[in-house]
């Protein structure tokens, strides 16, 4: 427990001076390159975000490694099941950080032998700090969270498009167009790690999207579990945590009735 408390109250502290550098941030739009797939972009602030935690999280656990969205070190390698892996999104929300549209976060997620083990997530415009350790519960600014009991027709459900993969935006919309009778409404946050905290802290419902990559939901996909929720691939089965996957996050209101409404996809 006090190795648990020293790591997540370190690991805190350098995501909010990571934050910093968001908060800082000036003239983003001329500041980007593209990436494969379709409007997907990295900016100077994700590489410069990116570089400070693998630089100062090496300092906390020396003997961890990293898997990163912006450096080449992005796919999983049968030695990570083993040990500390540090797996990062500098900028989750890179579009919405590019057009000043919020939310965008910080996502660090601590494996131990091959699972999420700590997160840390961070969204500086709000000064929101997630945090969770497995088996010890998940919290927001040192408040304890837990997922909604309300059932799904009393829930806002949230969504993404996986907008890299244009083959699934069929798949995607018949999915919304099945659920929104179901449920109050629909939204998209623009951020697969915030809409997942957002059925953590009771917020949502639900949230789906057909295909993430693990830097995506890696950090949330704890603090939903320790709020009490339950996260899924699309056809229901246990998420691997060794590569993209589909994500179906439900509430504890909402888990126990979802299985029928959404058929695998893919």
């Amino acid at each position: 427990m006090e190795q648990n408390t020293s790591y997540i109250e370190k690991i805190s502290v350098i995501a909010k001076e990571a934050g910093r550098i968001l908060l800082g941030a000036e003239d983003i739009r001329h500041q980007i390159k593209a990436k494969d797939g379709h409007a997907n972009f990295v900016t100077v602030y994700d590489e410069k975000v990116q570089s400070f935690l693998f630089g100062r999280l090496r300092e906390v656990i020396p003997e961890a490694s990293f898997i990163g969205e912006e450096d080449g070190a992005d796919t999983y390698k049968e030695e990570y099941a083993k040990g500390y892996v540090f797996c990062i999104d500098p900028i989750d929300g890179t579009s919405n950080f590019l057009a000043g549209y919020r939310p965008s976060v910080i996502s660090i997620a601590l494996f131990l032998d091959g699972k999420p083990y700590m997160s840390v997530i961070y969204e500086p415009y709000q000064d929101l700090l997630i945090t969770a350790t497995k088996g010890e519960g998940a919290f927001v600014n040192g408040r304890k969270i837990m997922s909604s009991e309300e059932p799904l027709s009393r829930s806002l459900v949230s969504f993404g498009t996986s907008p890299y993969d244009p083959e699934l935006m069929e798949v995607s919309f018949d999915l919304c167009k099945k659920i929104l009778p179901k449920c109050i409404d629909l939204r998209r946050s623009g951020s697969a790690v915030w809409d997942i905290c957002q059925v953590a802290m009771g917020v949502t419902g639900m949230f789906f999207e057909c295909k993430l990559r693990l830097w995506d939901f890696a950090a949330a996909a704890l603090v939903l579990t320790e709020a009490g929720g339950r996260i899924t691939d699309m056809a229901g089965k246990p998420i691997s945590f060794r590569g993209p996957s589909s994500i179906l996050a439900c509430s504890s209101g909402v888990k126990n009735e979802i299985d029928s409404l959404i058929e695998q996809k893919g």
